[in-house]
């Protein structure tokens, strides 16, 4: 079924510049936009050419971060924390992840309504991902907000969040070292590469990364599922009478929706990318949200449809930077659908309330989205 999602996705916008311009300069001639999926797949896996190192010698910890780095150093950090991601380790997880999606359904139907985004789609990633790093749940609402401003469009605030989140960390792993524990932070701490520890910028933007990206992205995928079942009835009719339908449909929102709507990278050598000559230092926005609705790849685009197959789709990533949570972010999103759907299948959005996305070209992110259970 066609769909212009509320209004709130520039789908026309997309498909105007695939046609007219899909590899494009700014103004300033720094930052080159591509809009095409095949281009867009290049610039995701063609790591000796397009880097994904923004500014090598910053101290920001993010820089410092496995989705900041290239081989070889990016396969050395991605190794470390592979284990924590295995399939069994990620199914190991479904019992508490029901018991947390349980919780938060059991608080809101005391009220009889949520904010889908502040009390259901963002605290269950938060919980899990806390929890695995290590770090206490006090500072949920905290968290909260540091990775809004991350994938936020202020820069001071994107600034001002990883020093806070610095000091956060620097004293988490300063009391692993004393105080060994059976969590992630411990396990960076005591990891070694080529023999020696990683710095404390490395493991910072490790912590920084996994507690952003293993909420950010999962929260979206939720309250966008929430909000497509709601405005299509002939999706949720088909997801109650078959729940094994919710996997697919979820890879729909990741195609349709795409919780991360462009990532970037920096030109390495000098190439030719659709006809365009890059040069050495310029930096190249990569659209997924459009590669996601190129003609080329997928019948019909505009629709939102739970049964396409195959959904060679790029919401996640592709190449070595492929999201290293993929597999935690479909569990968590597939038990809170079916957990949702199974108790309260006739919730609805409270349209009294006008829908906005929050302040990030980043992300597809709601800044909220209330619903009435009953």
């Amino acid at each position: 079924m066609e769909w212009n999602a509320n209004g709130l996705l520039p789908l026309e916008w997309y498909k105007k510049m695939r046609r007219d311009s899909p590899v494009v300069q700014s103004n300033d001639g720094q930052v080159w936009d591509v809009y095409g999926y095949d281009d867009v797949k290049t610039v995701f896996t063609n790591h000796d050419i397009f880097s994904s190192s923004a500014f090598p010698d910053s101290e920001d910890p993010l820089e410092h971060s496995i989705l900041r780095q290239d081989p070889p150093k990016h396969r050395q950090l991605r190794r470390l924390v592979t284990q924590a991601f295995t399939p069994r380790v990620i199914e190991s997880l479904a019992p508490k992840i029901q018991s947390i999606t349980t919780s938060l359904l059991d608080e809101a139907e005391k009220k009889g309504r949520m904010d889908a985004i502040a009390d259901f789609a963002s605290p269950l990633p938060i919980v899990v991902i806390a929890e695995m790093l290590g770090v206490s749940l006090d500072h949920r609402e905290q968290f909260k907000a540091w990775s809004d401003a991350l994938v936020g469009d202020s820069g001071e605030d994107f600034y001002q969040c990883q020093h806070e989140m610095s000091e956060y960390f620097s004293e988490i792993a300063e009391d692993r070292r004393r105080h060994p524990q059976d969590d992630l932070v411990t396990k960076l701490v005591e990891a070694r590469i080529d023999n020696e520890h990683l710095t404390d910028l490395e493991i910072i933007g490790f912590c920084i990364l996994l507690l952003v990206a293993g909420n950010e992205t999962t929260t979206n995928l939720i309250s966008s599922a929430m909000l497509g079942i709601d405005t299509l009835p002939d999706v949720r009719a088909q997801l109650l009478a078959d729940r094994s339908l919710i996997p697919g449909a979820l890879e729909e929102v990741f195609r349709y929706f795409s919780p991360v709507q462009v990532m970037f990278r920096r030109v390495k050598q000098d190439t030719v990318l659709g006809g365009q000559e890059m040069k050495v230092g310029q930096f190249v926005h990569i659209w997924m949200a459009s590669a996601n609705h190129d003609e080329k790849v997928f019948e019909r685009p505009e629709e939102f449809n739970i049964h396409r197959n195959p959904n060679p789709h790029l919401g996640l990533g592709s190449g070595i930077h492929y999201c290293l949570g993929s597999q935690l972010a479909r569990l968590e999103s597939k038990i809170a659908i079916e957990t949702l759907l199974a108790r309260f299948p006739k919730y609805r959005r409270n349209r009294s309330a006008e829908l906005a996305r929050m302040d990030s070209m980043m992300m597809f992110a709601l800044k909220e989205l209330p619903i009435i259970l009953t």
